[in-house]
């Protein structure tokens, strides 16, 4: 399967909105590397069936999925309810538009109903098709631990500690994908245990309190034993430089328009 990321950006961007001169605040990363320019984190899995599964919608996702030249989408997974992860959702019906149809998405109920909460009118039965004024949404709830089929590709979850809450840890064959996690419980290791592919967040260098860190990533994946291991949800102090020239063989560091293979 390729996956795409859309975006690795942790929840203010890179740069943030702000800076002396008002043309950002870039922290630690130098604005001069292209690949320091991040947008708000998501990924696009294509599955080796032909589908194609996003992982959550952030407030980036039009310039991102064009950008790509994405205009099909298959299915949605939310990890959380925070902004950063959600705020695109309007978006999506410019994929219904393309697929005729509600999309499939995914969430747990607490996350379910936050979306609710902020986009109402997109919970409504649907019945603008083929124009679609508003998203067309065919919801599923899961929960954590659950394995279920999202199109037609098995996918396995467990929950993750964000610090004050809890987010969707996912894997899904070789890849998995555990954005805005502090902890992740022992299930979880061992669902990840011996992953091709494991995409991390890893918001900066030092500890916080919501986010994971370099050393704690270095951490898990001891334990874990990808193959390989991506860093993304990455924060202004996450300059992509000094991570290339720092980390261990075999972690890399994400960019927006990253594409991998995985088997």
């Amino acid at each position: 399967m390729k996956v795409t990321f859309l975006g690795c950006s942790g929840s203010g961007g890179v740069p943030m909105v702000g800076g002396e001169d008002g043309k950002g605040d870039w922290g630690a990363c130098d604005p001069l590397e292209t690949k320091n320019r991040r947008t708000r984190s998501s990924i696009v899995i294509d599955t080796n069936l032909g589908k194609r599964i996003i992982i959550d919608t952030g407030p980036d996702i039009r310039e991102q999925l064009l950008r790509e030249q994405i205009s099909k989408l298959d299915a949605v997974i939310y990890t959380h309810a925070h902004a950063d992860h959600i705020a695109g959702l309007d978006e999506l019906r410019s994929i219904n538009r393309m697929i005729g149809k509600p999309i499939s998405i995914y969430a747990t109920s607490e996350t379910l109903q936050e979306l609710e909460n902020r986009f109402a009118y997109a919970f409504k039965p649907w019945t603008t098709a083929p124009h679609f004024f508003r998203p067309a949404l065919d919801v599923n709830i899961v929960e954590y631990g659950d394995v279920f089929i999202v199109a037609e590709e098995k996918i396995q979850t467990f929950e993750q500690c964000h610090g004050f809450g809890k987010t969707l840890g996912i894997r899904c064959g070789s890849v998995a994908y555990c954005t805005d996690v502090m902890d992740i419980y022992q299930d979880g290791i061992d669902i990840l245990d011996g992953v091709e592919t494991w995409i991390v967040g890893c918001f900066q260098r030092e500890p916080h309190p919501a986010h994971a860190w370099v050393d704690k990533v270095l951490e898990w994946r001891e334990k874990i034993n990808p193959e390989r291991t991506i860093l993304t949800h990455m924060g202004p102090d996450m300059d992509w430089t000094w991570l290339r020239n720092n980390l261990p063989q075999g972690v890399d560091v994400a960019y927006d328009g990253l594409k991998i293979v995985s088997s």
